[in-house]
């Protein structure tokens, strides 16, 4: 069996916590240095997800790479003081051009402005997955949360004002064992392999 499987990102940070959370089902997830993500949509992670999946894969057929599987991932923070804001679009969120730590202070101060109590949220991941024959299908994580002033120096994107009460710490103070653990993009990885027990060595 093949155990690489390819990955449709150049996120850093999503390919590393990939690579480890696959890594513990014995499948080594590989990058192809050409890819071109398509045009992302507004409403639904799973269908980025499978945007995403599909072009790689698409993409991978025209290189020549025929026996190939492929995951996309789409994620994003939801806040419930928002109705569910930033979602979907997370990464755009304040504009293209905000940095990480403007994007950060954005969400805080606008969550603030609607509630004057904890600020519930969540973090969601959907990988879709798409092999060599063209069978595709994609499935959810999330896990729960509240934001809070930025903490840690650890994980990436909205890690550092995520705090996670279970460990009592921000997801930027876990280890990256610790936050690969119960993270939203490790729920959707198991149930991925439950789905398709084969993905596991």
């Amino acid at each position: 069996m093949n155990l690489r499987v390819y990955a449709a990102t150049k996120n850093a940070g999503k390919l590393r916590e990939l690579r480890q959370i696959l890594a513990a089902f014995g499948r080594e997830v590989a990058t192809f240095e050409s890819y071109l993500g398509p045009p992302e949509g507004e409403v639904s992670y799973r269908e980025n997800a499978l945007l995403k999946a599909r072009a790689l894969a698409a993409q991978l057929q025209d290189a020549g790479i025929r026996d190939a599987a492929v995951i996309g991932d789409d994620s994003g923070i939801e806040v419930q003081a928002l109705g569910g804001v930033p979602g979907v679009l997370s990464a755009r969120y304040g504009g293209p051009d905000l940095s990480w730590p403007d994007r950060r202070n954005l969400l805080l101060r606008e969550a603030r402005s609607a509630s004057s109590g904890v600020l519930a949220a969540r973090f969601v991941c959907a990988i879709a997955y798409v092999d060599s024959e063209g069978t595709e299908f994609a499935v959810q994580g999330s896990v729960e949360g509240q934001l809070v002033d930025e903490r840690g120096e650890g994980g990436f994107s909205y890690d550092p004002i995520f705090w996670y009460p279970p460990l009592q710490r921000t997801f930027a103070e876990l280890s990256e064992k610790e936050k690969n653990a119960v993270s939203h993009r490790a729920m959707a990885v198991r149930s991925l392999i439950r789905l398709r027990p084969s993905l596991k060595k």
